[in-house]
């Protein structure tokens, strides 16, 4: 069914189409930004969950008169293409690019970017979402890289935009920085080498000198880099001395366990060992060891900055020796504080001797060309032979590796073109408090600390495939020409290029204005990828160069969503850049999915296979069904979904199966109305504000109720509110409305109104389930879609569609093609009902509690019970006018009873007793020792009493006001034990629901007419019947027992009004020419009866001759008039054989007429 909706969408154009109504129609413009994807891999259930939340917001817009345009995107540039060419091509060093040419390397790198875009639109499409992939854009074509550049020179013009170091995660893999974010995504358990080193003092307070300052690391590697040591300045040092060598060292004293390790054993360790292994000498601050000078481990570099002790708080005493070494080529804080004093000059190089592809060069000669990794054994060797390794040691701890090429990540300074966040922090912070966000715990709380303390963002990456960063200048950067338009360069180098990647723009120079004869280059580094998907708003659309006015009139967007991870990434990116730019957020609305995981709870992964294919779910359970489930779970909260198939098939089970069955049974129906009445069924709106049947007005109102609800919800974006409003819906539609409209709808109550008031019932069905359908629309698009395509023949507007009508303005049910077309209904406050509601609700409650004492007793429904008893506290006059008179029958009907009452409240102290009794948890701490007293008075309070306390909603007791809500437990007796009565209650004492549990003849018997009407209704069913096929019912018992007759002499008006005055008979009444339908066992009271059900035949009377009876048991009964005589003619006489008299219609009719049995006349 899905697949062939979604190919006559493709064939019809229909998403098309209700873009096109829409701008026909000028609807207000609602913007909304797709964060474009990776096409080099298959989507998977992140993107599936993101996809189904923007359709589903994108489907509501456009059906509540707004033009929606949703453009495909695809991220081209970056990272994970290039690492996917290096492993293809066995790169290793950016040498081999330079070598095979960056023009070579980036078409390598092009003819992969849209590998996979078929396999997403077929996929994506699948899933139902309308997106369009015909008009999508690149982050790679020209319009695009031109709007970055614009972008990036509006930043250089409000100079926003410098040239500086900046110590990164850092991919010796792939020879390129990465974002913090990126940092984050693929942590692992490691085993990394931890050595103490010691730092000999030989300048300044002369009690330090001759000892060594003690520091930790797990980084050997960086220690050749080393330039300054960092102590806390508020935290306590000792100085001591080790009494197995008798040197003097200087650390934290709270980090004495990291050198003497039998200090770590609490429970051995007592004070006085100490004596065993060190004398401390003096303690002191960490600010007293500020400013001394100490031996350097190497001699790689020199300045007069180095080789000192500086001070920062960023130091703790959580790990290591409370000293901390200092190189800032490869640490953040080491950069930080290196520069804040004076120890490295901003803007100037710094000792840095690691090449891009992670391996030592000059002047570090004993690793030369060694990875960074692999010469930790060697420096530490090295360290050991100059006696200054206190202590080595292994430490298992959480790493970052490389989330592409799966290699650990080092921290290094890099040559960066930076944008100042922090100069525009406060502004972001401000722009960010504009919007608003779904959950809002993450706006409030990760992403506003992340604007909070956001740095300076790194925005350039030394990489071949990606926007090339448009600033050309001299070599040491004294001239500086930025381009913001292909207009402007080529005004500036003469040159009209038709591509702006490297291998295109690289070449072009600019002549310098400040040294006539030498020209400016182009800086070899493109923009990182977050760079340009943080320009997309502006990018997409070719801003400021095409539509500018249009553009504006859009910005910022209604609704963006993406996943938890994005808080880093792209939000990050669009509101640094909105607010850059305009002083304004991108985005207005923003939906935060969490993670789809494993069934196990761990991630998904395609090399452990632990979950099951997503087109393959699809094709199993359907689309709707795995965006319903989706949809419907705490993901769209920001949370973990632990995804399970078998959710998937509980949505088909639970909701789209009885909804289905639901619309089934109105088209069965209808189509029995039309043939028995004669009449076409057309929607009548009068009829259905006009019926006075209690249900159809509580299931209108419950209607209105939910679509005014889900426009309240989706209003405020939170989706997830909106699937159990409509699963809740549902049960009551198929569980309540239609179990308890059955044989009314199918024409079966047999009263004088039963045809006209069974079309009102299919009125009102046809109206709710046009409404839900084109409610639960933008969420489950193609049942919906199904079901409309049927309702909408029922329209006189049907006939419009023709001739293209269907795809015009304007929109109604019927003339439309589709139900995507429509609008979404609006509520109508005056069908809204809150009465009608609140009476069925204690309709549902009285028959759950009946139920309920039913199986108490093991009472089977099949047979009645008398009499129930309902106790209500203190109902509305307008429930108990209800439940008493139009709702009355619903209920005995349910409960199979056949009187119910509701005790009047001065009656109810005769049927119930309501104690009450402190929560001794909420008030124990409150109470103490009165507790004794309260519990006395409380426990002591009449029924009436604990009654008005209930009402009153408080009660005062020893000077203490107690919450009758909160602070009181209430409790139900039934005060009429006993054989005769069974009762239950709601928990909170609010109803109570007494049986008569008496039975007598008349009960038996009503209960067996239950068990034959069963028998025969699954007869019917195992024939094939339709419900609007009539059949005659014959039995036989055995053993002269004659049960079944006396059951069905007892309620024949019962079965006369089931089957449509067909009563069913002893077998000795059936015509010997009856055709059997299916006959079959069935058991009644205990006893074994045969039934057979047969079609309809002509009776006749005992004495009549044998050539009549042979014509007229060849005669359709249903062709013969009533009354009528019927001429044949017989062997040459003229025979005229009148109905009643000489034959019947059907059996019963005879049996009737002539009085053969005494209890059918």
């Amino acid at each position: 069914m899905e697949s062939k909706i979604c190919d006559e969408w493709k064939q019809n154009d229909t998403f098309q189409t209700q873009n096109k109504l829409s701008l026909e129609r000028n609807d207000e413009r609602f913007t909304f930004y797709d964060g474009p994807p990776f096409a080099t891999g298959l989507p998977h259930y992140g993107h599936i969950l993101a996809g189904t939340i923007k359709d589903t917001v994108t489907r509501y817009a456009a059906m509540t008169g707004h033009y929606v345009s949703r453009r495909a995107g695809w991220d081209c540039h970056g990272l994970p293409v290039e690492y996917e060419i290096d492993q293809m091509l066995n790169i290793t060093h950016r040498d081999q690019v330079l070598e095979m040419g960056i023009d070579k390397y980036n078409d390598t790198c092009r003819s992969i970017v849209t590998r996979y875009t078929e396999e997403w639109e077929t996929t994506i499409l699948r899933l139902g979402r309308w997106i369009d992939f015909q008009n999508d854009y690149k982050t790679m074509d020209l319009d695009f890289m031109e709007s970055v550049w614009w972008v990036f020179r509006q930043l250089f013009d409000k100079q926003l935009v410098y040239q500086g170091y900046k110590v990164m995660p850092y991919s010796t893999a792939c020879t390129t920085p990465l974002s913090n974010f990126e940092a984050g995504l693929n942590y692992k358990d490691v085993k990394d080498p931890a050595v103490v080193v010691s730092f000999p003092v030989k300048e300044g307070n002369a009690k330090f000198v001759n000892a060594s300052l003690l520091a930790w690391t797990t980084t050997p590697w960086t220690l050749p880099s080393n330039l300054a040591l960092c102590v806390n300045p508020q935290m306590e040092y000792v100085l001591l001395t080790d009494k197995k060598t008798q040197h003097k060292y200087i650390l934290a004293k709270s980090r004495l366990p990291q050198i003497y390790e039998a200090m770590n054993n609490k429970k051995k360790w007592k004070p006085e060992m100490a004596d065993d292994f060190y004398e401390i000498h003096e303690s002191f601050p960490g600010t007293e060891l500020v400013g001394l000078r100490y031996e350097p481990l190497f001699q790689f570099f020199e300045s007069p900055n180095y080789f000192q002790v500086i001070s920062d708080s960023y130091v703790t005493d959580d790990a290591g020796t409370g000293v901390v070494h200092q190189a800032p080529a490869f640490g953040e804080d080491d950069y930080r504080v290196c520069l804040a004093h004076g120890v490295i000059q901003k803007g100037s190089d710094i000792p840095c001797p690691v090449d891009a592809n992670g391996n030592f060069t000059d002047p570090v000669e004993p690793v030369k060309g060694v990875h960074v990794k692999a010469a930790d054994p060697t420096l530490i060797q090295l360290i050991k032979d100059k006696g200054r390794l206190v202590q080595k040691a292994v430490l298992d701890h959480s790493y970052p590796f490389c989330w592409r090429s799966d290699t650990p990540l080092i921290y290094k300074a890099v040559p960066s073109w930076f944008v100042k966040v922090e100069e525009i922090r406060d502004q972001v912070v401000a722009c960010n408090q504009e919007t608003y966000w779904v959950p809002n715990e993450v706006k409030e709380g990760r992403f506003h600390n992340w604007l909070s303390d956001a740095r300076d963002w790194a925005v350039s990456r030394n990489r071949f495939w990606g926007t090339p960063i448009p600033i050309w200048a001299n070599e040491d950067l004294s001239e500086v020409v930025c381009i913001g338009s292909l207009d402007e360069l080529e005004e500036k180098t003469g040159v009209r290029v038709t591509d702006l990647h490297r291998e295109t723009v690289d070449s072009l120079t600019i002549p310098s204005q400040k040294n006539p004869g030498t020209v400016l280059r182009r800086v070899e580094e493109v923009f990182d990828c977050w760079f340009e998907s943080g320009s997309m708003p502006y990018a997409q659309s070719h801003y400021p160069f095409e539509d500018k006015e249009g553009w504006e009139k859009g910005f910022p967007a209604d609704f963006i969503a993406e996943g938890l991870d994005q808080t880093r990434g792209w939000f990050y990116t669009l509101m640094v850049l909105s607010t850059a730019l305009f002083g304004k957020p991108a985005f207005k609305n923003n939906i935060v999915n969490g993670m789809v995981l494993a069934a196990d709870g761990q991630k998904m992964s395609k090399r452990k296979k632990n979950y099951p294919d997503p087109n393959l779910v699809i094709s199993k359970y359907g689309a709707d069904a795995l965006r319903m489930y989706l949809v419907n779970s705490p993901v769209v909260r920001a949370e973990s979904l632990k995804f399970k198939e078998e959710g998937v098939l509980g949505v088909v089970k639970e909701v789209f199966l009885p909804l289905y069955n639901v619309f089934r049974f109105f088209l069965q129906n209808v189509e029995r109305w039309e043939t028995e009445s004669g009449i076409n069924f057309v929607p009548d709106a009068v009829k259905v504000r006009s019926t006075e049947n209690a249900t159809d007005i509580w299931i209108v109102a419950e209607t209105q109720g939910l679509i005014q609800y889900v426009h309240a919800e989706m209003k405020a974006y939170r989706l997830y509110t909106v699937m159990p409003a409509l699963v809740k819906f549902g049960t009551q539609l198929t569980n309540w409305y239609l179990r308890l409209n059955r044989d009314r709808l199918k024409g079966q109550e047999g009263d004088e109104q039963a045809e006209s008031d069974t079309e009102v019932g299919l009125q009102v069905l046809y109206d709710v389930l046009l409404d839900v359908s084109t409610m639960m629309a933008p969420f489950t698009p193609f049942l919906t879609e199904y079901f409309y395509q049927h309702l909408r023949k029922y329209q006189p507007s049907y006939a419009e569609a023709a001739n293209g009508g269907g795809t015009s303005n304007p929109v109604k049910p019927g003339k439309s093609d589709s139900i995507h077309f429509l609008r979404l209904p609006d509520y109508d406050e005056t069908r809204l009902n809150p009465n009608a509601v609140e009476a069925m609700e204690t309709l549902q409650n009285i028959v759950e509690q009946g139920r309920n004492a039913r199986e108490k007793r093991n009472l089977s429904l099949k047979f009645p019970i008398k009499s129930v008893k309902v106790i209500l506290r203190n109902p509305p006059e307008h429930v108990v006018t209800a439940i008493t008179g139009p709702l009355k029958k619903y209920i005995l009907s349910e409960l199979n009873a056949w009187d119910l009452t509701v005790v009047p409240k001065e009656e109810h102290h005769d049927w119930v007793t309501l104690s009450l009794s402190p929560n001794f948890k909420e008030l124990g701490s409150r109470l103490k020792q009165k507790m004794k007293a309260v519990k006395a008075a409380i426990t002591a309070l009449t029924h009436d009493e604990a009654v008005k306390v209930i009402e009153d909603g408080s009660i005062e007791v020893e000077g203490e006001v107690l919450n009758a809500e909160t602070e009181l437990e209430s409790k139900i007796d039934f005060s009429r034990a006993g054989e005769e009565w069974e009762a239950t209650s709601k928990m909170d004492g609010s109803l109570v629901v007494v049986i008569d549990c008496t039975q007598d003849e008349a009960t038996l018997s009503s209960g067996m007419s239950r068990e034959l009407m069963n028998g025969i209704q699954q007869l019917r069913k195992a024939a094939g019947l339709e419900l609007k096929d009539v059949v005659e019912v014959f039995f036989t018992e055995h053993d002269d027992v004659d049960v079944v007759e006396k059951v069905v002499a007892r309620n024949v008006s019962l079965f006369s009004a089931k089957f449509k005055g067909s009563v069913p008979l002893p077998s000795r009444f059936a015509p010997k020419w009856a055709v059997s339908l299916k006959c079959d066992t069935v058991e009644v009271g205990g006893s074994r009866v045969d039934v057979t059900i047969c079609r309809p035949a002509v009776a006749v009377k005992d004495d009549l001759g044998e050539g009549p009876v042979n014509v007229l048991s060849t005669l359709e009964p249903s062709t013969l008039g009533n009354g009528e005589a019927f001429e044949c003619t017989i062997d040459g006489e003229r025979l005229s054989l009148k109905e009643g008299v000489d034959f019947w219609k059907s059996s019963a009719a005879k049996v009737r007429s002539m009085k053969l049995v005494d209890w059918l006349s």
